[in-house]
């Protein structure tokens, strides 16, 4: 698995604990992933990619042997999260912000620097390799942008990501926005690492 850094085998493993305690059956029906109790997995999508979770030893399997959560360790956790913590949310049409959904203000700087910066400089500079990456995934092309495109992050849960191309006068620039139900489902520290992974996996694709 990618480890950043050795602090995330702490909440790793925290959370792994706390997978085991639960009840997946009430857990299925609070969060509406499904659990199939004969081989006791949960099967989640994720970008496009179908992810099964052991219970009650966590262990993580894709479709197709392939999946840029099966070496991540924050996005692992992330799926633990989603299937302990979630309940479904309907989404309005509307796409909000970062800094416009709960908290925003207060994590903006961290969001910018680890997400829209290094969105801008990862894509911005290499607009045809993001396109090809996008399309690789499975995206929607928006008309927002120089490029843009709107993916379905979890079940119901969607991104779009912008990015401008820089020139002689102005860097490269992105944008994310989240379908307005993230402010529901996920805080906003949740909504950063949201991102990251988009990013992290858009990468994976160039």
């Amino acid at each position: 698995m990618e480890v950043e850094n050795n602090k995330e085998l702490v909440p790793f493993g925290h959370y792994c604990d706390q997978w085991k305690e639960m009840d997946p059956a009430v857990r299925s029906a609070e969060s509406g992933v499904p659990y199939e109790a004969a081989t006791g997995t949960f099967t989640v999508t994720l970008l496009g990619v179908t992810y099964h979770l052991h219970w009650p030893t966590f262990a993580i399997e894709a479709d197709g042997g392939a999946g840029f959560a099966l070496k991540n360790i924050p996005a692992q956790i992330l799926l633990m999260r989603y299937v302990m913590e979630s309940k479904p949310v309907p989404f309005s049409g509307k796409f909000l912000t970062f800094r416009e959904m709960p908290w925003g203000d207060v994590y903006i700087k961290p969001f910018t620097g680890r997400c829209l910066t290094r969105a801008a400089f990862t894509f911005g500079t290499r607009l045809p390799a993001f396109r090809a990456a996008m399309e690789k995934m499975g995206a929607t092309k928006v008309d927002h942008g120089d490029a843009g495109y709107q993916v379905e992050f979890l079940p119901g849960l969607f991104m779009q990501i912008l990015v401008w191309e820089g020139d002689d006068e102005f860097p490269p620039n992105s944008q994310i926005l989240f379908s307005d139900n993230f402010a529901e489902a996920f805080a906003a520290e949740d909504r950063v690492v949201c991102a990251d992974i988009l990013i992290g996996d858009g990468k994976c694709h160039m």
